[in-house]
């Protein structure tokens, strides 16, 4: 199990494993059923849980027989984290999903679940502040998870999870992993990811609340 960018810190807790858990119950059946590669992406706000719930969920399914490999969103981003942040210090209005190069993860999702075994990707290094290049043989896996600030609106996907926690709800999460300075221009760039990630809560198919408990939104049929 492939799980996100060098350098990178994850805090799993038993809520964390608790969504996981509610998650498969619900799409257990769909992945077992599927004819190709299952794709799960997991969005939401910055801290709200995102690559801890991918790595607890690859746990589970794992647990079930799946193979896993989760891309992580991070690995996408045009610059690397500390020049980002760099640039966004001049610049606010950078913000956004202009910053990651969505385009060039959906094709490599698309292109494993169309039948490519070889795919080279970007691998960021988060202390080095470097985006290099991994290449991986995806035969091997049975679903691929995508988690991300913006994965919802990803395109080569099966389910679409959110996790509906604001900044005020990952305030503490975010202080233990220590990305990022907590000062008053992250509650702007926060406030700013906000306006853009609660509208894709529509887009998803189990949102995760609060609490941590999963919700499957029924679909067009009104199942």
């Amino acid at each position: 199990m492939r799980i996100f960018m060098k350098g990178d810190i994850l805090i799993i807790n038993e809520n964390h494993r608790k969504a996981a858990k509610l998650i498969v119950d619900l799409i257990l059946r769909d992945v077992r059923n599927s004819a190709k590669k299952y794709v799960i992406s997991i969005g939401g706000e910055s801290g709200a849980g995102k690559s801890e719930i991918a790595a607890s969920l690859a746990e589970v399914l794992t647990d079930n027989g799946f193979h896993c490999y989760i891309f992580g969103q991070d690995d996408y981003f045009k610059l690397p984290p500390l020049t980002n942040a760099r640039q966004r210090e001049k610049d606010i209005t950078r913000v956004g999903m202009q910053e990651v190069n969505l385009d060039l993860l959906d094709q490599n999702i698309g292109d494993i679940i169309n039948g490519k075994t070889i795919i080279s990707k970007p691998l960021v290094d988060f202390n080095q502040d470097t985006i290099g290049t991994e290449t991986t043989d995806f035969s091997k896996f049975d679903v691929l998870l995508v988690e991300g600030t913006y994965t919802t609106t990803l395109q080569n996907v099966d389910c679409r999870i959110f996790i509906d926690r604001n900044k005020l709800d990952t305030l503490e999460s975010r202080r233990l992993r220590g990305r990022e300075k907590q000062d008053e221009f992250l509650e702007q760039i926060l406030s700013i990811e906000h306006s853009i990630i609660s509208l894709h809560k529509n887009l998803a198919n189990i949102i995760v609340t609060k609490n941590f408990n999963a919700i499957k939104k029924p679909d067009d049929s009104g199942r």
